[in-house]
């Protein structure tokens, strides 16, 4: 159906240019968009008017005309006089709001489609046989971006990416949950994953702009056959979840560039308890104190380089090498030797990866 602001906006436009109040009304007789104020006493006639077998006709003053989609009678418009000019009037919005209804259709159906082509709910031989329909091209590359707002249902947020790719006819914006908006975007053949970096970055700082949103971006990888758009779209939803545990300081996460993050994401929980309780003895790196946690952050971003930690750390080498000690004789784990090291990094990141999957099981 057609939104109601559409038609407002549709008859508003054509008052001004022929001067006839105008009214598009439901099949119950309820106003959806008037320019006309005493809309509602024409409910009665309007009901009589869809019972009747005319497809116009002339009463009380106004004309009447009926709008269908495809045989089923959509609405009842209403034009002010009885005149010839205002019949004209009045079929120039009923052709008007019918091909509305063939282009808002059409959308739904694309929309329809690429929301069951996102969530894998088609047969291969149905993904060709409706694009073809659609006119939809099937062996072009395309990206998945998700654009994960902070609220749920952000009309602002979508209608912004809807304006931002709108003119993009065949590039889709769609959403198949409350907080994710969906861009399938086509590529040209010469576009690289760095231009899909400059383009989420468009994204973010578009909607940080002009909708007042903070927003997360991921995309998959490039797909060459529509077949592939919803392996894209598994990407990046991927991508999304790896950047929360892992990387919650970028707004931009590509599936391409996930690093280690992306095989913890799919490692099963007993094993991840189990390497846990293997390298900490049951206990948890949560229950290292503030200062420790700072110093083997600071010591894994100098690249194990005591002297440099310790200078950014403010404090004298010898204290940084008592504080490793002290971890070692806790966890049995030398930070300052590259395997220990390595093997205490992934361990954080499993514990990183426990905790939000506890988060989304309660």
């Amino acid at each position: 159906m057609i939104s109601n602001q559409i038609l407002q906006n549709t008859i508003e436009g054509l008052k001004a240019i022929t001067r006839v109040d105008l009214c598009v009304m439901d099949t119950e007789g309820k106003a959806l968009a008037t320019t006309i104020n005493n809309a509602d006493e024409y409910e009665s006639a309007v009901l009589t008017f869809v019972e009747s077998p005319a497809d116009s006709q002339v009463l009380q003053g106004y004309q009447f005309f009926k709008v269908f989609d495809e045989h089923q009678l959509e609405y009842v418009i209403l034009a002010k006089g009885d005149s010839d000019d205002v019949y004209m009037v009045g079929k120039i919005a009923s052709f008007q709001i019918q091909n509305l209804l063939v282009a808002y259709k059409e959308r739904y159906d694309k929309d329809n489609f690429i929301k069951n082509l996102l969530l894998d709910n088609l047969l291969l031989v149905d993904i060709y046989n409706r694009a073809k329909k659609l006119h939809i091209e099937t062996d072009v590359r395309r990206v998945v971006f998700i654009i994960e707002t902070k609220n749920e249902k952000d009309v602002n947020a979508l209608e912004t990416v809807r304006g931002l790719f709108s003119g993009k006819t065949k590039d889709f914006i769609t959403a198949v949950d409350e907080k994710n908006i969906i861009l399938v975007k086509e590529l040209k053949s010469n576009e690289t994953y760095e231009d899909m970096h400059k383009t989420a970055r468009v994204i973010l700082d578009m909607l940080n702009t002009e909708a007042m949103t903070k927003v997360h971006v991921s995309f998959g990888t490039i797909v060459n056959e529509i077949k592939d758009v919803s392996r894209s779209y598994k990407e990046a939803k991927m991508a999304l979840d790896v950047g929360k545990i892992f990387y919650s300081s970028r707004n931009v996460v590509a599936y391409s560039n996930l690093g280690i993050g992306r095989l913890i994401y799919q490692l099963p929980m007993p094993l991840c308890k189990m390497f846990i309780k293997e390298i900490f003895d049951g206990k948890s790196p949560d229950e290292f104190d503030e200062e420790t946690l700072s110093t083997i952050n600071k010591f894994f971003e100098n690249s194990l380089n005591v002297s440099e930690t310790s200078r950014q750390l403010y404090i004298h080498r010898n204290t940084l090498v008592y504080r490793l000690d002290k971890l070692q004789k806790s966890t049995n784990l030398d930070l300052r030797v590259f395997e220990d090291a390595i093997t205490f990094k992934i361990a954080l990141m499993v514990v990183k990866y426990m905790k939000y999957m506890e988060t989304l099981e309660y």
